[in-house]
């Protein structure tokens, strides 16, 4: 497997998924998820809210609308939109995206920072807990792509490879 990190937009990546960092009722209004939706459509949040409540813990995927990879995988960090939360809500959030990917198959999935927006979580604390979990998938999937738009994200992402 290979982690790759990179600043960059999550919705111009190639690759067969990409992570949002959700909330519970699959609304995708701010930070990444609002992102996803502009570019991607709105039958994505369409899709994710048919499938809720998704809890903290664990992933649901959707279609990707106009986007350029397969697959949304929709990773709840937070119950309710706009939550403050703590680290472990990104673990589980990482670990259920990741989970899932590997039973949907994929060999490539791109994550951005989680829970570091509204969540409140330092971009630091994301960053080690994003790449611990990731360096545990060595084996199950090729190519995990560690994405973001914030430089302070991007150079944590590496100083934790």
């Amino acid at each position: 497997m290979t982690i790759v990190v990179q600043i960059g937009d999550l919705t111009k990546i190639k690759c067969d998924a990409i992570v949002n960092p959700a909330n519970s009722f699959g609304f995708m209004g701010g930070g990444v998820a609002g992102a996803i939706k502009r570019m991607g459509g709105t039958q994505i949040e369409n899709e994710a809210i048919a499938k809720a409540p998704i809890p903290v813990g664990s992933a649901v995927f959707t279609t990707a609308g106009n986007l350029p990879c397969s697959y949304v995988i929709h990773a709840p960090t937070m119950e309710q939109p706009a939550m403050r939360i703590g680290i472990e809500n990104v673990k589980t959030a990482t670990l259920a995206a990741l989970k899932l990917g590997v039973e949907l198959h994929l060999s490539s999935i791109a994550i951005p920072g989680m829970g570091t927006g509204v969540g409140g979580v330092p971009v630091s604390d994301a960053a080690q807990a994003i790449v611990d979990i990731a360096k545990g998938f060595e084996k199950k999937i090729d190519k995990i792509i560690l994405i973001d738009r914030n430089q302070d994200m991007v150079t944590s992402f590496k100083k934790f490879i």
